[in-house]
């Protein structure tokens, strides 16, 4: 597959952990455009892009358009690309809470749209992005789509109806992730370690304990029935976890964020 050339616009967080790992892939042109010109030949600076002086000019240095720009920005954003979009380009959005209908709706007839949740973790090649396919983007498109967001770690395609899930759960998640490492942390202090080794143990311990359910070969709740000795230091501490309803605040975290994404689009 020829390599592609992708244009993001906006280069806040989200856009640099996706440029992060793209950079790294041999063959891939990025560019940027960012309204801050500072941030913008920041983040040149610091990964090597090309830049853009204007939403129209990156449109014609490139094939794949990012719009990675907070949900509030995406109807300005569209009304200056509107104009520059040929049936060459394939637009990304990953601006939480926005529909392909929207984007749509604000593209020329036939714009070929994906909307992408990715999350930070693309900073280390741990990202974890969902995708969605618009009403015109191809197979071929969505194989694009996929390829670049493998680079950035593990991809799954849902339908637009799943992406508010998607976001409270992977787009979100990372935040919720630190703090529960966070909290272990803090009980490890509380009990007598040190903060560095209570940090270190908790995070290695979530990262490893992610790894065995991604093999795939166990359902998590066998895998809390297999680390629980009856009468035991797991047994005990789950106890506790009941007792304070950590299961059912995790799922209406989930449910709250969720429903915040569905409310961007309002």
């Amino acid at each position: 597959m020829n390599k592609p050339s992708i244009g993001f616009i906006g280069t806040g967080r989200i856009a640099q952990a996706l440029i992060s790992g793209l950079v790294k892939t041999p063959g891939n042109t990025i560019a940027g455009y960012d309204k801050d010109a500072a941030a913008l030949q920041g983040v040149a600076d610091r990964f090597g892009i090309d830049t853009a002086e204007s939403i129209p000019e990156l449109a014609k240095k490139t094939s794949i358009l990012v719009i990675a720009v907070k949900p509030y920005q995406v109807a300005d954003v569209l009304a200056d690309l509107k104009p520059a979009l040929g049936s060459g380009h394939l637009v990304v959005s990953v601006a939480a809470g926005i529909s392909t209908g929207f984007i749509g709706a604000n593209c020329p007839p036939g714009t070929r749209i994906i909307r992408v949740m990715p999350n930070t973790p693309a900073f280390v090649g741990k990202g974890m992005t969902a995708l969605c396919s618009g009403a015109h983007a191809t197979d071929a498109d969505m194989f694009i789509a996929e390829e670049l967001f493998n680079a950035l770690g593990r991809t799954a395609v849902v339908d637009e109806g799943g992406m508010d899930a998607a976001t409270a759960v992977s787009g979100s998640g990372p935040a919720y992730m630190f703090r529960i490492i966070d909290a272990l942390a803090e009980g490890g202090a509380a009990c007598g370690l040190d903060r560095d080794t209570s940090i270190l143990l908790a995070a290695q311990t979530m990262l490893g304990a992610a790894a065995m359910v991604l093999e795939g070969r166990k359902a998590p709740a066998d895998l809390v029935k297999e680390v629980t000795t009856p009468g035991g230091t797991t047994e005990a501490g789950l106890r506790e976890m009941e007792r304070l309803g950590v299961d059912l605040a995790m799922l209406e975290t989930v449910r709250a964020a969720a429903a915040r994404s569905r409310e961007l689009m309002k």
